[in-house]
């Protein structure tokens, strides 16, 4: 059988065991410094690695530790954790500007596929190329250090946050002309029973891309103690969509509206055309709207001049949908009627909300 190796014996001169003890003692020194000088006056006595690990409710490695330093540097060396080769490279700022930079580029700009960059993919990028842009001090750089650094400057590369650019540059007025013509119909309102007005104020829209969805088995009803809620397969049939065009009358609050298979200027002008015949022939129609193609297509304009007079648009900015009264309609609606709506065909879809508008006036 082969000769086990042991370690040597720790062997103290008497002036090492006074420091050790004195230092095992203290109630001042550093606590490691105390439990290094216990751990060699133990190992001094001839006490295996183990024993003194278990005695001083330790691990074996840190034993372990200790006396190959105390064998190999001496006694006053073990005591203190030895000198290190230095703290790895300092990132130069020169180098955190040039992670910064790349964060706030795009990756296909720089011949990747993604969009946004992933931590990862930066520091892919950043590690195999930081020797040629001239940062050597990142070259080893982690994905965690990115991070960090990341945060620090509070950029996140991985998120888009969005913003509307202001394209519109008749906003202002366009938005203080809607506002005064709110205006002008609630002084009419406060005055309705002592004047007579020949004009009417509607705000008009559409809502396109209403879906028709039929399911594919019948509902079940909601059962006491079984199932509170209506019971619905998750598969489902699509008969397509339709659009509703929609305004209502500021001064009564009736819904006008027509469901169509399309919004189109052809759509939009039989809806003007619906308008023409709802009120007295004498009485000016304005009509708060967007800005969408069809309400200044050509097909528009010609029938306005069939009209002359007849109705004068109001148009909102663009992107301040928020400034149409309808709007407001068309989200309760949503919310509402249309929540969960399933039909059996378009035709179906059409007659509810045909009817939801009649119960709405």
């Amino acid at each position: 059988m082969a000769n086990r190796r042991h370690k040597p014996m720790l062997v103290l001169s008497d002036e090492e065991r006074l420091s050790l003890q004195k230092i095992a003692q203290s109630r001042t020194e550093q606590v490691r410094r105390v439990e290094r000088a216990q751990m060699l006056l133990h190992l001094a006595t001839g006490a295996s690695v183990r024993s003194v690990a278990a005695a001083m409710g330790t691990n074996a490695v840190k034993v372990h530790r200790c006396l190959n330093k105390a064998l190999e540097f001496g006694v006053t060396a073990a005591l203190d954790d030895l000198p290190r080769s230095g703290r790895p490279a300092e990132i130069t700022s020169e180098a955190q500007a040039w992670i910064i930079s790349l964060a706030c580029q795009k990756p296909k700009e720089i011949g990747y596929s993604y969009e946004l960059w992933t931590v990862r993919l930066l520091a892919k990028h950043i590690q195999e190329n930081a020797v040629k842009a001239g940062h050597p001090s990142v070259v080893k750089i982690s994905a965690g250090t990115i991070s960090k650094m990341l945060s620090a400057h509070d950029v996140k590369p991985h998120k888009v946050r969005y913003y509307l650019e202001k394209r519109d540059a008749d906003f202002d007025e366009k938005m203080a002309q809607v506002l005064c013509v709110y205006e002008q119909v609630q002084f009419m309102l406060d005055e309705k029973e002592n004047a007579f007005y020949t004009v009417t104020t509607v705000s008009y829209d559409e809502k396109p891309g209403i879906q028709a969805i039929g399911t594919t088995a019948p509902d079940l009803p909601p059962e006491p103690g079984k199932h509170p809620a209506i019971g619905r397969d998750h598969e489902y049939i699509r008969y397509g969509t339709l659009s509703l065009l929609a305004g209502i009358d500021l001064m009564t609050g009736e819904v006008i509206g027509s469901v169509e298979e399309r919004h189109r200027s052809r759509e939009f002008v039989s809806f003007l055309q619906k308008l023409d015949a709802h009120y007295p022939p004498e009485w000016k129609i304005q009509i708060i709207l967007d800005n969408h193609s069809a309400h200044t297509s050509k097909e528009t304009k010609a029938y306005l001049e069939t009209v002359p007079n007849r109705f004068a648009f109001i148009f909102t900015p663009k992107h301040a949908s928020w400034l149409n009264i309808i709007e407001s309609f068309f989200a309760k609606m949503t919310k509402s009627m249309l929540r969960h709506i399933r039909v059996s065909s378009k035709e179906e879809l059409r007659q509810r909300i045909e009817l939801y508008l009649q119960e709405v006036n």
